[in-house]
């Protein structure tokens, strides 16, 4: 990808543009926790700020737009009259079109920061805790979330992951299948990890 730095001025404009203001304090506050953890987990710094300041692009837009959007760009009819399920499939489309980011890694995080899936990658991971723990989230259990991401950065996104698939599940909302391959992958991932310390 080039003209890193390029991309980088472009959206931060786009941010203080059309962003609320409660939106892009958001989205500073995942921008600098991811980056803490990146430095912490060893993920590339360029890649993760790029995701993380793109990760909400179409957060707050109306839905009947997203609805557009999802029709439009072709993507899977589970997404429509679903905005925190499709913002994220928007945005990773959308920074591709018209921000040039041809980087997979980078679009694969933004694309499944709201769900998860099998297989995360580091920065996948990194944009999906980030999203879930920047200081201004303020819900029940965060602030366990936060220490344990300290030390383990998959438990932290199993925590993460089973939380909201039983949130989601008692308010009788549409379950995106992702989160749940996401939680059980994790689940194995950490259960072969312990097995290997114990040997």
């Amino acid at each position: 990808m080039d003209c890193t730095d390029n991309i980088k001025k472009r959206i931060e404009a786009y941010i203080e543009k059309n962003f609320s203001e409660k939106r892009r304090v958001h989205t500073y506050g995942v921008k600098d926790t991811a980056i803490e953890l990146a430095k912490q987990y060893g993920c590339d710094l360029q890649k993760t700020e790029l995701a993380a300041l793109f990760h909400d692009l179409y957060r707050g837009v109306p839905e009947n737009v997203l609805n557009y959007y999802v029709t439009h760009l072709g993507l899977d009819k589970k997404y429509l009259n679903a905005p925190n399920l499709s913002h994220g499939k928007i945005a990773a489309e959308m920074m591709q079109r018209d921000f040039g980011i041809d980087d997979r890694e980078i679009i694969d995080a933004v694309s499944f920061h709201t769900t998860g899936r099998a297989g995360m990658t580091l920065l996948e991971k990194i944009i999906y805790i980030a999203d879930a723990i920047e200081p201004g989230r303020n819900y029940p259990g965060v602030d366990e979330l936060r220490e344990i991401v300290k030390e383990d950065i998959d438990m932290a996104c199993l925590v993460s992951l089973t939380r909201t698939i039983e949130y989601v599940s008692s308010e009788g909302n549409f379950l995106d299948h992702d989160t749940i391959d996401a939680k059980e992958y994790l689940e194995e991932m950490i259960y072969k990890k312990e097995k290997t310390y114990d040997k």
